[in-house]
């Protein structure tokens, strides 16, 4: 075995062990001026109790004027009622099946599924509503503020 592969081989032992042993084999120290990085236990999420989710703002201020970007994590066997938005919405499904309806009449069993990776857009003054059912899901929002809701459902 030549002194090149050999080495090779004792590197990548060592990566390997290093990885096992959760330690980094090399460091590097990052500008703040230039990055940000939160960790999945940084991410601050709200609860919002009465409607069987929790948010995360990541940035912006979806109350405000302006671009925002949060996450949403709807608990499983919860939903939205029929409502609108001024403005369109970007959202990507990050985890679990996102189930979604439109129109005024709130009825579960009209949702379709969205899987993880699916990509969807709310467009503006459309009524929908959405959820999850048996499992939770976390959705990545993108849109601009203020984000209020109108309730349209049809009683």
């Amino acid at each position: 075995m030549s002194t090149s592969s050999a080495l090779r081989r004792i590197f990548h032992l060592a990566g390997t062990v290093a990885i096992f042993a959760g330690i980094a084999p090399v460091r590097a120290d990052l500008n703040p001026a230039a990055i940000m990085i939160e960790h999945p236990n940084q991410i601050k999420w709200v609860e919002n109790t009465n409607a069987g989710s929790a948010n995360a703002v990541l940035a912006g201020d979806p109350a405000k004027p302006g671009i925002y970007v949060e996450l949403t994590k709807w608990h499983a066997h919860h939903m939205s009622r029929p409502h609108f938005h001024p403005n369109d919405r970007y959202i990507y499904v990050v985890s679990g099946t996102w189930w979604v309806g439109t129109g005024p009449k709130y009825d579960p069993d009209m949702t379709v599924p969205v899987p993880a990776g699916s990509y969807v857009t709310h467009y503006a003054k459309q009524i929908h509503w959405d959820g999850a059912k048996d499992e939770e899901v976390v959705l990545e929002i993108v849109g601009e503020g203020p984000a209020t809701s109108t309730n349209a459902e049809q009683k």
